[in-house]
């Protein structure tokens, strides 16, 4: 079995570069190495893998959007399996998937491997968006956006306190978001949310860092969670943040759930939108968007 280390050098402002200098120290196995060197390149590095005459053990180093664009790269095929070291600065992916802490944890694997077949998301909307995680509108999107281009982020990750930031706009964005109305569409059932403050849809429990909005989601079972919370004051709002971190939320009547293997959302204005954490632009306003379980699926490591 090969293994490929995949870095993002500029995942968590530099902690992933950092992390592997000190990991690779204490490698005793063969492996490879690349270094993904714009958006989009981790996916091309892994696909030119998946008609390898062996089994290719990727591990991803970086955070929730460098492991997206790994697997994007691995799916669909059986011979690239997928791990990854937590390296960027919410690492959603590591909670809801197996993930490595040192160099013994992948030596232990690569004696031993196993797998298990994962679902991949995906909307298309002029290009097909693939999403590992969750990817969202509304309020925890523009929250992203907000964090992504944050240079509070930047020294609250330097001194260990980066989960801070997304307290700090959440708050932000609580006092200027503007509501919007969202039209459901699942299995020709038509759902309509008025005073909307966001929507996500989910293939695992956890986004924005540790927060577990879907805590019934399984990665494996072929369905995908809806999440949409409406009606809310403010007020009141920051009390369901106050809970999402243990799965708690879900007991407001203000927040809705709906599972399948497909939604069409359309909103009434453009909102912002994320995948994976990662800014996906805005809602459009003229059409509706299919959100779906994707046909190619990924094989994650199983420790």
């Amino acid at each position: 079995m090969r293994t490929i280390f995949i870095i993002n050098p500029v995942a968590g402002n530099g902690k992933a570069m950092k992390k592997w200098m000190k990991i690779k120290e204490t490698i005793e196995f063969p492996f490879e190495l690349a270094v993904s060197q714009y958006s989009g390149h981790a996916t091309e590095l892994v696909r030119e893998l998946q008609h390898s005459p062996e089994p290719v053990l990727v591990i991803g180093f970086g955070g929730d959007g460098t492991l997206r664009e790994v697997i994007a790269g691995a799916a669909g095929s059986q011979q690239v399996l997928v791990g990854s070291i937590a390296a960027g600065s919410g690492n959603d992916f590591g909670r809801g998937f197996h993930s490595f802490k040192d160099a013994v944890e992948i030596a232990d694997f690569v004696k031993n491997p196993a797998a298990s077949r994962k679902d991949l998301g995906e909307f298309f909307d002029g290009r097909t968006y693939q999403f590992v995680s969750s990817t969202g509108i509304g309020f925890d999107a523009e929250i992203s956006v907000k964090v992504n281009r944050s240079r509070i982020k930047h020294w609250l990750n330097k001194i260990g306190m980066g989960k801070l930031v997304y307290l700090v706009y959440v708050i932000i964005t609580l006092l200027r978001f503007r509501l919007f109305r969202l039209t459901v569409e699942q299995e020709g059932e038509m759902l309509h949310f008025d005073k909307v403050w966001f929507a996500t849809v989910s293939n695992q429990p956890y986004f924005g860092g540790g927060m577990k909005i879907s805590p019934h989601s399984v990665p494996d079972d072929g369905v995908l969670e809806l999440t949409v919370v409406n009606r809310l004051s403010r007020l009141k709002l920051l009390l369901v943040f106050g809970t999402v971190f243990s799965g708690k939320h879900l007991r407001f009547k203000e927040v809705h759930q709906l599972k399948g293997i497909r939604f069409s959302l359309s909103a009434d204005q453009p909102v912002y939108r994320h995948v994976d954490g990662d800014s996906a632009g805005r809602t459009p306003e003229d059409r509706s968007i299919s959100y779906s379980v994707s046909a190619s699926d990924w094989h994650s490591v199983n420790k």
